[in-house]
């Protein structure tokens, strides 16, 4: 379910405006849902659309869907692409990739909203055209923590709740969020550079507890998936553990909980007491085996400490799931080779490695200077480079591919490995490790694409519509 949308479906609701929305998540007909919607309403006059950048040629197809089907109606853009480039363009000293693409962005749509939608998505409503920039933190459209715990849940009843298939352990499972930002600088990672990813704004433990329960209580869920960046980032999450706990005897079920933590903030108190919350997964971005590398992506963790941070993991009872990429500046066979054999050293329970994708917000977008057909990045204290194809994110999605199949391309080199034989390092790590340690894949929901890390992901294309109140 996405989150996102439906807590600025939620805000709308709460101010009086009547809303629709359509997960067009997987549906491979969804231009012909979208036709026969607005069939349907033909008195709708404004749309919005999240999309991450993966998502952003889908959107575009379904703005010139809309024109086409509802002439004259107001389209919306928000999300994690528009966030980030306008994010990206705003660092620009002269007019480069970023202009260009926001420019292209406002031909195409009518308003950007950048950064935090729900305060942001009503004087959206109020303009015709430009952009709505809530992504300044001395504004106020930015979300205090205050303000998090005052919203209103996800509009999760604009949905049918009981067609989403997720599960934890086999419990019935759903996703919510405790916080938002991440205050590390990991140099592959989109919103390095944007405020409204960057900082962290945390729900009390109270709002968190009361979500959970109003899950629980209305849906069944015992499931939860916890997607906040790093949940041990927060200075109340053991609080929120031992409240999670006391929730789970009160109503008299367990709880299976699934979710993200920084490796180097790990400790055994945290693992003991995840476990005893309910958690059996946890997902932690190592990205790499090799100490070089980890210091170029700016991890703050070393190697020790993210074995040190699975062996915890393994004593409280958790599995792990590892999330490796590869194609870092100074990335080579050898560093490749050293994150493999990380892998089959510490034996977690599952992993993905992804050639990494240089998103706009990202210092390796941001920051790369020109020359010649590339972007070229180059990590300041290391002097190690990344060579970026100059890519059109708005019309083509392929170059994010995640397909065990060979369906992989990859758009970054370094000076010790080229494109081609990052695809071939990249398929031999992944078969060696998954048959040594009898790992299978299992893409989600049945598909073959995926990304891992860095604020993106494919397929949902969510529209919310609005009439006005």
């Amino acid at each position: 379910m996405h989150i996102g949308i439906l807590k600025v479906a939620a805000a709308l609701e709460s101010k009086g405006y009547k809303i629709d929305f359509l997960d067009l998540a997987g549906v491979e007909n969804c231009y012909d849902v979208l036709e026969a919607y607005t069939n349907k309403h033909p008195t709708v006059k404004t749309f919005g659309l999240t999309a991450t950048t993966p998502q952003v040629p889908s959107a575009f197809k379904i703005a010139t869907h809309i024109r086409e089907f509802s002439p004259g109606a107001k389209i919306i853009l928000g999300g994690t692409h528009p966030s980030l480039m306008h994010s990206a363009m705003k660092k620009e000293k002269t007019p480069g990739r970023a202009t260009k693409d926001i420019q292209a962005l406002l031909d195409n749509f009518d308003v950007i909203v950048a950064g935090d939608g729900e305060k942001a998505i009503f004087e959206a409503l109020e303009i015709d055209k430009g952009v709505v920039d809530a992504d300044v933190p001395k504004g106020d459209l930015f979300l205090t923590n205050d303000e998090l715990d005052e919203l209103p849940l996800p509009a999760r009843h604009l949905v049918d709740v009981d067609s989403y298939h997720y599960t934890i352990d086999g419990a019935k499972a759903t996703s919510l969020i405790c916080q938002l930002g991440c205050p590390f600088k990991c140099t592959f990672c989109g919103g390095r550079n944007s405020p409204f990813l960057r900082r962290i704004r945390t729900r009390s433990s109270d709002s968190v507890v009361a979500e959970v329960r109003h899950l629980y209580d209305t849906y069944g869920f015992t499931g939860f998936m916890f997607y906040d960046d790093e949940l041990n980032v927060s200075k109340e999450w053991e609080t929120l553990l031992e409240k999670l706990i006391k929730t789970q005897e009160d109503v008299g079920e367990e709880f299976k909980l699934r979710g993200f933590i920084k490796a180097e903030l790990f400790t055994q108190r945290q693992a003991d007491l995840m476990y005893q919350a309910g958690f059996r997964w946890l997902l932690t971005g190592f990205e790499s085996g090799d100490e070089r590398i980890l210091t170029n992506i700016e991890k703050n963790a070393d190697v020790a400490a993210n074995t040190r941070c699975i062996q915890y993991a393994k004593n409280a009872g958790l599995k792990v799931k590892a999330l490796m990429s590869i194609g870092h500046a100074g990335e080579s066979k050898e560093t490749i080779e050293n994150t493999k054999n990380w892998l089959l050293e510490t034996k977690p329970e599952d992993f993905d490695c992804t050639i990494i994708t240089t998103y706009p917000g990202s210092p390796y977008f941001d920051e790369a200077v020109k020359k010649g057909d590339p972007y070229v990045y180059t990590q300041p204290r290391t002097g190690d480079k990344l060579y970026q194809k100059d890519l059109n994110y708005l019309e083509d999605p392929d170059y994010y591919k995640g397909d065990p199949g060979g369906g992989y391309r990859s758009y970054v080199w370094t000076d010790y490995i080229s494109s081609k034989d990052l695809v071939i390092e990249r398929e031999k790590l992944e078969d060696e490790v998954r048959s040594t340690l009898n790992i299978p894949f299992n893409p989600a929901g049945g598909f073959v694409k995926f990304e891992h890390s860095m604020g993106q992901g494919d397929l949902p294309r969510s529209i919310l519509r609005t009439t006005v109140k």
